[in-house]
Formats: C-alpha cells, structure tokens, sequence
C-alpha cells in the first residue's frame, strides 16, 4: 500500500496486536534518515515511523514548508504550506493506522525544529489523533494553530519542550512561549532548556527517554 508520505520504518521489537507509534518529524533542509538514526534507542515496544517532509530544497533535503528571507535578511513562513504540512500529516496518520498493526489510540509525535513547530500544529488541531508531543528546538507558530482550540477534545495532551539556550537559529524565548501557552489550556507539560546550540544533547535525549518511559 502506497502511502501519501515517503517514510522509514522501524518495526517494534515486542509485538503485541497493535503497538503504539512513534512519529518523527525531521527538521527544515533535512530528510527522513535524520531522527530515524536515533530508532534503536527508542522504547522496543513502539512502532516508530520516520516521514520525509513533501517539499524538495534546492540541492538538498526537505522541508515541510519554505521559509522566505527579504532584503534585511527577516524570515517568512509560508503558512499555507504549513498549513497543508500539518493537514497531510493527519491525513497520514490516518493512512498509517490503515497499513501496520498500530494502535490508534497511543500515538506520540517527536519534531524537532520544523518539525516540532508542526507537531504543536497537527496536535492542536487533531487532538483527537494525537495522545503525546515531544517538541525539540522548535516553537509553536500561531498561524497554523486553531484560535479556538476544543478543551475537551485536548485535555489528555502531553508535551515534552526543550531547547537548547544557544540557539542560533530559532532563539530560546519563542520556544519559551509554548509551555506557558499549554498551561494556559490546562495540558501537562515538562519543559527543558539545555546549554547547546540547535540540537539534541545526549541529556535531553535521556530526558525525552524518561519522559517517553513515564
């Protein structure tokens, strides 16, 4: 069965009649191998699915949305591909349920940078398909986010926010904001900062581990 999305998968080491997934988001410019190289260290019970973001970049890697410079230099997301990102992600959830013995009812999403910004989005959004987040160096990006988000539908959401206080690339305030804004909603969330640069430190991946494990 051909699925919307090209995607790596790991099969869970303890099979029971469903699994629990993991999907992982990769980042802007990068492709679907980048986070799957952290599969065997995830929790064997869980089926762990890497997609590939559906935008080609010039000479290299993926994106899940381009993002446009002006003349000085400012960044611009395109919101109506992001928009269409994170409702084929959904929509790939759902091809994925349809294909591989998951169960449907404990899914987690891992992003990071682009990636994570879009999980905030998917879950958000379809709460009622999601049960967990795991946000790395990542923000949550307003536009692509319902005004109006259903409590009732999203009170059993669960996040995992960290960032690193280096980074260059998106600066630790915007990612700041998230935490307070899911507490503002009465959702749980463990919030981490790390002193790194734009990535995953060996302790915030023994974070996310413990957290996962929880």
């Amino acid at each position: 069965m051909e699925l919307s999305l090209h995607h790596l998968v790991r099969e869970p080491k303890h099979k029971k009649d469903k699994n629990p997934l993991l999907l992982l988001l990769h980042g802007y410019g990068s492709n679907e191998e980048d986070l799957f190289s952290f599969a065997e260290q995830l929790p064997d019970e869980y089926f762990i699915i890497s997609v590939r973001a559906p935008y080609t970049l010039p000479g290299y890697g993926f994106a899940w949305y381009t993002i446009n410079f002006d003349a000085g230099m400012n960044k611009f997301t395109d919101d109506a591909q992001a928009t269409q990102s994170r409702d084929l992600v959904a929509a790939f959830i759902d091809e994925a349920i349809a294909a591989y013995p998951i169960d449907k009812e404990n899914i987690t999403l891992i992003g990071f940078s682009q990636g994570a910004i879009l999980s905030y989005a998917v879950s958000l959004t379809y709460p009622e398909k999601i049960v967990r987040v795991a946000a790395l160096s990542g923000y949550l990006h307003y536009p692509i986010v319902p005004e109006n988000i259903a409590a009732e539908k999203s009170k059993h959401l669960k996040y995992f926010i960290s960032h690193g206080t280096a980074d260059q690339v998106i600066p630790v305030e915007w990612a700041r904001k998230a935490p307070e804004f899911i507490k503002e909603l009465g959702l749980q969330q463990e919030y981490h900062e790390y002193p790194v640069g734009h990535g995953v430190a060996p302790q915030n991946f023994y974070d996310l581990l413990s957290w996962l494990q929880k």
